[in-house]
């Protein structure tokens, strides 16, 4: 993980899952949830050691931080389409890294598989690999982007077109990470990263 290192600040950390898998990566590991309830189960598991000891659990968003303090990564996955003003959001973003620092960004992706799924979980948008370079500042440079999950892209689009599910089962979602999700990390690659239901995008500070 060349990008988690150092002070890394999780925006929208939810209830922890990735927290506990990637904070090891980093020296100190900053899990930042707007959401009561989210944040008290996290702070919950911080106190009960299931987070690692360099987790620290802030309520709120960015603005919230002490303005001195500065990270060497600012992570959003599958955050910002949550985030109205997305734009507003990585410029404050910008301003919180270390010169050198990274932003990372995993987001949905193609807009025309938007759907009332999306819009029941709260996203505002799905992303074009280039709108969402363009939502960053001038600041940050991209060093990296990709699409991911390719097959995944493949059932999203069966859906759209052919089901039209607005919710899917819990037999779907259990498919999906467990069979769909594997065999993306294997083809993801061999496509180059250049099909995916969802893209990642790493900009760097100008030092």
């Amino acid at each position: 993980m060349p990008y988690l290192c150092g002070t890394v600040f999780e925006v929208g950390a939810g209830l922890g899952t990735r927290t506990k898998r990637l904070a090891t990566y980093a020296t100190r590991w900053v899990a930042i949830e707007p959401d009561v309830g989210m944040s008290e189960t996290l702070a919950e598991a911080r106190r009960s050691e299931l987070l690692p000891s360099n987790v620290e659990v802030l309520r709120g968003g960015l603005s919230a931080l002490p303005p001195d303090i500065r990270a060497d990564t600012v992570l959003y996955l599958d955050v910002l389409e949550h985030i109205l003003a997305d734009r507003e959001e990585l410029h404050l973003a910008a301003g919180k890294l270390r010169a050198g620092g990274y932003l990372v960004v995993l987001a949905p992706a193609h807009p025309a598989l938007y759907t009332p799924f999306d819009r029941a979980i709260g996203h505002y948008r799905r992303y074009k690999a280039k709108t969402l370079i363009r939502t960053a500042p001038p600041s940050l440079k991209v060093i990296r982007w990709r699409m991911l999950d390719c097959v995944g892209m493949l059932a999203s689009v069966a859906n759209r077109l052919l089901l039209q599910t607005s919710m899917p089962s819990q037999t779907q979602v259990l498919f999906w990470d467990r069979v769909l999700v594997r065999l993306s990390r294997l083809l993801d690659p061999v496509l180059g990263y250049r099909v995916g239901k969802s893209v990642l995008v790493v900009w760097q500070k100008s030092a």
